[in-house]
């Protein structure tokens, strides 16, 4: 990458815009990958935005330790998907760091990932500008690395483990 990422807010701001994800799924328990696709929309929001003070209020952090917010949008389909099986979806999320140089700290969101119930993830950032972001969930934990390999090429794995084991990798092309 020819570019370096100062913090994961700055991360975040090169999030935004309009993606496809090309994603291959592997359940451990089936030993099989399952194809999907994705579109994803990420926005930024304004301090201001009444959706970050409320995910603020919803995890019991003062909406002044918040340095900024996104929504996510997206909606996608899986090989295996059953009919009226629907792969959308809104998330807001917002940032609260917990060091000095915005590496590390909270991801507090309206909604997860594995699951549906809003939920607070640990993120920090590698040497590689890699954001990793882990959470707990009632039934299962995720970790998930986001990284660039370009300005319009983002790359994601996930690992799930709890009652649904899966692994996955995604290629994130963004639409100008």
């Amino acid at each position: 990458m020819s570019f370096s990422i100062n913090d994961a807010f700055s991360f975040f701001q090169l999030s935004c815009g309009s993606w496809k994800s090309q994603r291959s799924t592997h359940h451990l328990l089936h030993r099989q990958a399952e194809p999907g696709t994705s579109f994803i929309l990420v926005k930024a929001l304004e301090l201001t935005d009444d959706r970050l003070r409320k995910v603020a209020e919803m995890h019991e952090y003062e909406t002044s330790k918040l340095i900024g917010g996104c929504s996510v949008q997206w909606s996608g389909s899986m090989a295996w998907d059953q009919e009226g099986e629907s792969h959308k979806g809104e998330s807001v999320f917002g940032l609260v760091p917990s060091n000095i140089n915005g590496r590390e700290g909270f991801l507090l969101r309206d909604r997860g990932y594995a699951e549906t119930a809003p939920v607070a993830g640990k993120f920090r950032m590698d040497e590689y500008d890699t954001l990793i972001l882990e959470t707990g969930y009632d039934t299962m934990n995720t970790i998930e690395r986001f990284w660039f390999s370009g300005p319009d090429l983002r790359l994601r794995s996930s690992v799930v483990e709890g009652l649904s084991n899966t692994a996955s990798f995604c290629v994130e092309t963004r639409y100008k």
